[in-house]
């Protein structure tokens, strides 16, 4: 009799070790339509830092709030900024009036100042030669002395020179600024424009918006402190879409593949379930970390999963434990769940 019970208790404990064998290969999971993995909620972070070097001015949001894109976050003292813009400004002004008198050419009444000045010269000119050629005569007779001669002789050669000069005037008034003029001038006008850019640059980076929809997790700046491109201000926390950060084995990996749909529960919301897609899939193997759920042995090979999900109301949060659930009935990836409304 004895013989009889110990032998149906071997045979009872042979059975439960046959059926966690079978439950201890397939995860626990007694669906095949379905694959469970295990991991946790990770989510995004951005180091946000001002562009410019400045002591900060204000801080207008604290650790925990949830900010939109294109939210103002902070802003730098920029007492040092606008001047620099301002005086930019005024040189690209300045410069384009330049460029514009070179464009417009010589005006009308210039024109007609040359031509006055040309027929003035003509006639001192005819007077100063008729003056030296009777000078000239009354030399040869004894009637002026040789000195006065050459004078009259010389005032002439001058008052020729000023015609000519006069006329070389007048053609350049006529001709306008050279080509070379305005293309000079035109070059200056646009390195001042490159400065005045810069200047309204760096006034622009004196504020600083946030890039997303995100949560401020960190505030490390306060106002006063200097800031720098390379010192971090705020930690924004990416929160839609987030990912759970799971791992297959090697003998599912088949199994899966990029978009698949996917569902997703956790312990604090048991009751609900949350959309989600697979959004990427290790290409290499790696050894089962210590901090993963599973029931295989901890020296098998497995590849990291990120399953993406939707987290409008922000109940799924960093480094909670998460169940996804994959059907292996699930159509083509390009069939498959759509992202959120943030790109990920």
């Amino acid at each position: 009799m004895k013989k009889l019970i110990v032998t149906g208790a071997v045979m009872v404990l042979v059975v439960l070790g046959g059926v966690f064998w079978i439950w201890h290969r397939h995860d626990g999971s007694v669906n095949s339509n379905q694959l469970t993995l295990y991991g946790n909620v990770d989510i995004r972070q951005i180091q946000l830092a001002f562009n410019g070097a400045e002591r900060i001015a204000s801080m207008d949001v604290l650790e925990g709030s949830t900010v939109k894109k294109g939210q103002l976050l902070a802003t730098l003292d920029t007492r040092r900024l606008r001047p620099d813009v301002a005086l930019a400004q005024a040189q690209v002004d300045t410069q384009r009036q330049v460029v514009r008198a070179l464009k417009a050419g010589t005006r009308p009444q210039e024109v007609r100042k040359a031509q006055a000045d040309v027929e003035a010269a003509r006639i001192d000119a005819a007077n100063a030669v008729r003056n030296s050629r009777r000078l000239k005569a009354l030399a040869a007779r004894k009637l002026a002395s040789s000195e006065q001669a050459d004078s009259a002789k010389a005032t002439a050669d001058s008052a020729q020179a000023h015609l000519k000069a006069a006329r070389e005037a007048l053609a350049l008034a006529v001709a306008g600024p050279r080509e070379e003029d305005i293309a000079a001038a035109m070059a200056t006008l646009r390195g001042f424009e490159a400065r005045l850019v810069l200047a309204q640059q760096n006034l622009a980076d004196a504020t600083l918006y946030a890039p997303t929809n995100g949560v401020i997790e960190d505030r490390i700046l306060e106002p006063g402190d200097m800031a720098s491109p390379q010192i971090p201000v705020y930690t924004l926390a990416l929160t839609n879409p987030v990912w759970v950060r799971a791992y297959v084995s090697e003998r599912d990996l088949g199994k899966i593949h990029p978009g698949q749909p996917a569902e997703i529960t956790t312990d604090s919301f048991p009751d609900k379930r949350y959309r989600a897609w697979i959004g990427y899939i290790s290409p290499t193997a790696e050894f089962t970390p210590k901090s993963v759920e599973t029931n295989e042995v901890r020296s098998n090979l497995v590849y990291q999963v990120r399953v993406y999900a939707c987290n409008p109301a922000g109940e799924l949060r960093l480094g909670m434990p998460a169940t996804v659930l994959i059907s292996l009935h699930a159509k083509n990836s390009a069939d498959g769940p759509k992202p959120c409304n943030t790109a990920h």
